[in-house]
């Protein structure tokens, strides 16, 4: 349900207005990587202003991840620690079950030893 909210009021309306926002800006611009040269630069590209913008979001958006990423590594780190020691008591429970059960279960063999 809520995938669907996020599609239909989110995503929807986002790419319908990057569209309108792509068409409305076709016409080419320079941008000038020379600093010392601007009438006759060395380094320059000459695109659409929409694909530099959509250039600019996407590497902001591959590094505003990548920051989060390894500012989150503590709690990564903490997380698989966890759950290691998760996985340790649960077989320790397992394995102490197993023992109460094994010494609450009546032995045939000192019942009839008894006899």
């Amino acid at each position: 349900m809520f995938r669907k909210f996020v599609w239909l009021f989110v995503i929807l309306p986002a790419g319908a207005i990057l569209v309108a926002f792509a068409l409305a800006n076709r016409h080419d611009v320079r941008l000038n990587l020379d600093p010392l040269s601007s009438n006759d630069p060395y380094l320059a590209f000459d695109a659409p202003f929409f694909v530099f913008l959509l250039v600019t979001f996407l590497i902001g958006l591959i590094l505003g991840g990548t920051v989060t990423w390894f500012g989150q590594g503590k709690w990564r780190k903490e997380a698989k620690a966890r759950t290691r020691e998760t996985k340790a008591l649960r077989a320790e429970t397992d394995q102490l079950n197993e023992q109460l059960r094994a010494a609450h279960t009546p032995r045939l063999e000192t019942s009839e030893a008894a006899e």
